[in-house]
């Protein structure tokens, strides 16, 4: 079995929720969400998010708006909906709920 691959599925397994955490704070332009995950060494390259930001946002969690740039195309900014919203709420519950049943199976201090 290779490591780097259960690694790497185990990131995306959590993008998503990762993804809408980066904007719960506002909205942001694609690179500042790439800036914020790979600061937290969650190792993304533009060809992943670019298709989980529109399934995002083709499933009402995000929308986006253009901004004129004056140092090239126009920016696609992204932010949460009220639906991302909700949806990061639940997700953020269920993170919580995952988190303390892995440490609690995963803690070799508690077991005897």
């Amino acid at each position: 079995m290779n490591i780097e691959n259960t690694k790497a599925q185990m990131r995306k397994g959590v993008l998503e929720y990762c993804i809408l955490s980066v904007l719960r704070d506002g909205e942001a332009y694609t690179s500042d969400i790439l800036t914020s995950l790979k600061d937290a060494k969650l190792l993304v390259v533009e060809g992943t998010i670019y298709p989980l930001l529109t399934r995002l946002k083709n499933a009402g969690l995000l929308s986006y708006r253009w901004e004129e740039s004056t140092s090239g195309p126009p920016r696609k900014y992204y932010a949460l909906t009220q639906s991302g919203t909700i949806f990061l709420i639940e997700l953020t519950s269920t993170w919580s709920n995952l988190q303390k049943a892995v440490s609690k199976v995963t803690n070799t201090s508690n077991k005897k």
